[in-house]
């Protein structure tokens, strides 16, 4: 199947000059409301409270010891270092809009031909049908009830995915839903490839299109599956182009010159694919057109030349060559971070078929990362990522597997012991929190402490380089330029949590749409949680239990004074969403049996878990 639009021009077919205006004028509102969300985060919320243990009386000291804590979180919002980030962030923001405007006003513009009605009619009945997956035949449906009980089944579906899209992304109000939902399917496709045109694929485009796909009210699987056939597309496309002898030559060059020492490069499937550097800027659409005309890609011709003469080739949309990570930097990680590599997870299950196959069906317009918290196995680095769906190029985060390892296995040892069996009836006396704050952990229990406190502040340590690897591999591109999702668990949300600090340290902005942590052995302070929101563009989530004790017993050696995210909620954090598990989760080791279900429970859509809840 092929995109539905082949052109970002198609935009002026679909759409008469008033459309197209009702269009930019949506678009300026939603940008409007995405600028507003920013600012917001960096703002107090008007009814937060810290979440601290309240519910057990407590002595005069123990009190003033607690309110002295709270002075300490409730310091002032407003530090320099927090408005110097709201400033870039904004900055990076407008200097992002400014180029969606401009090359939507470039695409759009213009005078209008005489024939344009007649050509836009013409147009309208010669183009394919819509996709059997976004709508209906009624004339064929109503004579078989069977085949009309499976579009009733779907289309409430339909409404169910719309639903939850609103529910996340609030629909900006527009005359446009008057149009056919045809019409806007083929809108959403050609404001793909608008985007697209830009030389890159931010996050701030991506979350740009949620809002405008919940507008439409139009399933968020409509956008995926554009996303999905125009990066099929795209690759084709390039393969072919890349076919040239001299272009082939130079490719090799460039990839046997770069040595990846830690993998950095298979983030991108470890496949050199996309027009490179080779490809020169003045072949135009006309040449681009007759090249894949002949593979039956002339359709895309005006878009590639677009894209090739903004400088953003097919390959570097795809990290086809990783980032441009010196040697330098990467020694200098290598020596502190054993094993960092991303695995993709469709070839771990060898679903791809022939390379040539792979190279094509693997890519996305999205990258999704998870990251592991310990490990009992090394086939557990995959494990917990495989129910992620495929409207994302999934990987598998690999990292110091012998210090997880030591951890799953301290872990395991720690929950069978004996001494363990009697934590829950000590706890349950207090809250996990409570017991944490006072210290008051059975003295068996502490006895045999040192056996999980060597190898968890090991694996800690090396989680924090970890992620201090993963923000120099995504601010140098190894991902191409597409926006990533970064999901992890224990201290695969450390890693995360380092990750996002020095992203924001950098002020490295639209390179991550959506953050999940999970169970995090980080602090839950606000300016933390508002530096980290500052570079994520979509959503963020706090996965919590205030029943989990093994978490409570690793962290009670930290600095606990600052909280605990995978115990407590996120408070006074705008754009921060926290699920709370306390009632089905009270074990820490749950957690990657439990990925697919926490995150249909975010509103992660293509999981590939039942609907059953969480248990």
């Amino acid at each position: 199947m092929a995109p539905i639009a082949s052109d970002p021009k198609d935009l002026k077919l679909v759409l008469n000059p008033a459309k197209r205006r009702a269009l930019s004028l949506l678009l300026g509102t939603i940008i409007s409301h995405m600028r507003f969300k920013i600012e917001q985060s960096f703002d107090p919320s008007p009814d937060a409270e810290i979440a601290l243990p309240r519910d057990q009386p407590q002595d005069p000291e123990e009190e003033a010891r607690q309110r002295r804590l709270e002075a300490r979180l409730e310091r002032p919002m407003s530090t320099p270092k927090l408005q110097e980030l709201k400033k870039a962030a904004l900055f990076y923001f407008d200097t992002w809009s400014n180029e969606v405007h401009q090359q939507f006003k470039k695409i759009c513009d213009g005078s209008e031909d005489p024939r344009s009605e007649q050509r836009r009619k013409e147009w309208q009945a010669a183009r394919n049908p819509t996709p059997p997956a976004y709508t209906r035949n009624s004339d064929i449906d109503t004579k078989n009830p069977e085949l009309e009980a499976q579009f009733e089944a779907k289309e409430l579906e339909e409404v169910k995915e719309v639903t939850l899209l609103q529910s996340q992304f609030h629909p900006i109000q527009t005359r446009l839903t008057t149009i056919s939902k045809e019409d806007r399917i083929c809108v959403i496709s050609c404001m793909v490839l608008v985007l697209l045109s830009l030389g890159h694929y931010s996050a701030h485009s991506r979350v740009l299109l949620c809002y405008l796909t919940s507008a439409f009210a139009v399933p968020l699987s409509v956008l995926t599956t554009e996303e999905k056939e125009i990066a099929q597309a795209l690759l084709l496309a390039s393969k072919t182009l890349t076919a040239d002898a001299e272009t082939q030559k130079r490719r090799t060059e460039n990839a046997s010159s770069r040595r990846w020492k830690v993998g950095l490069a298979s983030v991108a499937g470890a496949a050199i694919i996309g027009v490179t550097g080779g490809l020169a800027a003045p072949i135009v659409a006309g040449a681009i057109g007759g090249i894949m005309g002949g593979v039956g890609l002339g359709g895309l011709a005006s878009f590639l030349g677009i894209f090739a003469m903004n400088g953003a080739l097919v390959g570097s949309l795809f990290g086809a060559f990783g980032g441009k990570m010196t040697g330098q930097m990467v020694d200098k990680y290598a020596k502190e971070v054993e094993d960092f590599k991303f695995i993709p997870i469709a070839s771990e299950w060898g679903e791809l078929g022939t390379k040539e196959d792979a190279e094509v069906e693997a890519r996305r317009l999205r990258v999704t990362i998870g990251v592991n918290g310990w490990l009992n196995a090394k086939d557990d680095v995959v494990k917990p990522w495989r129910v992620l769906g495929r409207d994302s190029e999934v990987f598998a985060l690999r990292y110091e597997m012998e210090a997880l390892l030591e951890l799953g296995k301290s872990l395991q040892s720690m929950v069978s012991s004996y001494a363990w069996s009697f934590v829950k009836l000590e706890i349950l006396k207090r809250t996990v929190l409570a017991t944490l704050w006072a210290a008051l952990w059975p003295v068996h229990l502490l006895k045999m402490a040192t056996s999980i406190d060597n190898p968890f502040a090991v694996a800690r340590n090396r989680s924090e380089k970890s992620g201090e690897v993963l923000a120099d591999a995504l601010i140098n591109k190894a991902q191409g330029e597409r926006p990533v999702t970064l999901i992890g668990y224990s201290l695969g949300s450390r890693v995360i949590y380092s990750c996002l600090r020095s992203l924001a340290e950098r002020k490295a902005f639209g390179l991550i749409e959506n953050v999940v942590l999970i169970g995090s052995p980080v602090p839950s302070t606000p300016d933390n949680w508002r530096a980290m929101r500052s570079v994520v563009s979509g959503k963020m989530y706090n996965v919590y239990s205030n029943n989990d004790y093994i978490l409570a017993f690793l962290y009670r050696a930290t600095s606990i004074q600052f909280g605990v995210a995978g115990l407590q909620s996120i408070a006074d954090v705008e754009g921060v969403s926290n699920l709370d598990l306390s009632k089905e989760v009270s074990g820490h080791l749950r957690y990657p049996d439990l990925i697919g279900k926490i995150l249909k429970r975010a509103g992660f859509q293509g999981i590939a878990v039942g609907d059953m809840d969480i248990e």
